[in-house]
């Protein structure tokens, strides 16, 4: 169904997006295959990654989201982040062939498909954007090529390869690197080095060249042109209709060169010049975008996820504050450590502060909070069937609900 004219009214453009991010259509009814899951990540492009484990590791869960519960060995084989299995090449290297999703800074840390590699290499060019991490690439010249000669001998390899102590963590320090992990990071960032695979979520560092296919390797590097108007073209895709700072964010383009690529798609008769109503900024709307009648979903959404992870776009869409508050100490959180929105039909209707204690067999909902203009006990029927099914896909035995936030009550009544 094509739209004309230049207005779009604000339901109508959600549940574009919600299309575009493979909402609209029912979960499949037979068992997830590898099939369902490559289904995701063409639709996607980019799946996000993140260490932190209180409920999920986060790139399992935009599949879950959109298909329900499936055999996560599948995507840690298409990902290569299990043990290796399969044809198997010397000291535990995973022949390329067989690779299908590779690591590399796209949105955040994410995997991406092996064939979008060249469309990336202009980043790889560049200068590293992590301050500091440069600066000791330049001073130590002779650890970097110590650590680029180890895993060439040695990789696939870990951080803790290289014999350097690790620093004392300091106040508000994320990590606490050492110098030959600012290397291999450094190097990550070149496109010298990718993860081999993952296991316990540690990267396994080694020569790109041993873990990208041979073909995907040999592919001419594009102009920054055209890697720029691929990834507004696959960002415009995946979000149906979008302003250009959504489209710019998905890939993390440079300003410049996000509002060039969209001006040239919009030339090409890709992307159509739209108005939405509320939004300040000039949308687009994608030349394929579907536009369904109504939208019956039901999700959690991981913080992550692509739907939600440009807080402005999730505001503008869904009128949904969002903030991730896992860095906000914890008597000035409002909804809890790690909250997930809730979709609901076409709405994000509430949101839950979930922990997976595998130690007690339980999915514990630290906190459940419902939306304003929201049916409590609809939404609570609904979100414990929700979470039913993702406590028995994470292979925990039940639900339990802490008595904090307004929807935990009536949520408690129905798990």
């Amino acid at each position: 169904m094509a739209i004309t004219g230049e207005r779009i009214p604000l339901a109508r453009a959600r549940r574009i997006a919600l299309a575009a991010q493979g909402f609209a259509a029912p979960r499949p009814s037979t068992t997830i295959t590898t099939r369902h899951l490559r289904g995701v990540i063409d639709r996607l492009s980019i799946i996000q990654l993140d260490s932190v484990n209180v409920f999920a590791r986060t790139h399992y869960m935009p599949f879950f989201s959109r298909l329900g519960p499936y055999d996560r060995a599948l995507l840690d084989e298409l990902a290569v982040h299990a043990p290796a299995v399969g044809r198997v090449a010397s000291r535990g290297r995973r022949t390329p062939r067989s690779r299908e999703l590779f690591e590399y800074w796209a949105h955040e840390a994410s995997l991406i498909k092996t064939d979008l590699h060249p469309y990336l290499r202009w980043r790889m060019a560049e200068e590293h954007n992590w301050g500091g991490i440069n600066a000791i690439a330049r001073d130590k010249p002779h650890l970097l090529e110590d650590v680029r000669a180890l895993v060439a001998a040695r990789g696939p390899v870990r951080a803790n390869a290289i014999d350097i102590e690790r620093p004392v963590r300091r106040p508000g320090e994320m990590w606490n690197w050492h110098d030959g992990k600012v290397m291999l990071e450094y190097l990550f960032w070149k496109g010298e080095i990718t993860a081999a695979r993952r296991v316990n979520f540690e990267r396994h560092y080694d020569l790109t060249s041993r873990v990208l296919p041979s073909d995907v390797l040999a592919t001419p590097t594009p102009t920054d042109g055209e890697a720029y108007r691929e990834l507004v073209r696959l960002a415009a895709r995946a979000y149906g209709v979008a302003t250009e700072p959504d489209l710019g964010d998905y890939f993390r383009l440079p300003r410049a060169a996000s509002k060039r690529a969209v001006a040239e798609l919009v030339e090409a008769g890709e992307l159509s010049p739209v108005a939405v109503d509320g939004w300040r900024q000039p949308a687009y709307l994608w030349s394929s975008a579907r536009v369904p009648r109504r939208v019956s979903a039901r999700a959690l959404l991981s913080p992550f996820d692509p739907l939600v992870w440009f807080r402005e776009r999730t505001e503008r869409l869904f009128g949904f504050r969002y903030r991730i508050e896992i860095y906000v100490p914890a008597a000035r959180r409002q909804h809890g450590y790690y909250v997930l929105p809730f979709l609901l039909g076409e709405h994000l209707v509430a949101r839950v502060d979930l922990k997976s204690d595998r130690a007690a067999g339980a999915l514990r909902v630290q906190a459940a909070h419902l939306e304003a203009g929201q049916d409590p006990d609809h939404v609570a029927a609904e979100l414990a069937e929700e979470l039913a099914a993702t406590a028995e896909w994470l292979d925990l035995s039940g639900v339990e609900v802490v008595p904090r936030g307004d929807l935990s009550g009536p949520l408690a009544r129905y798990v």
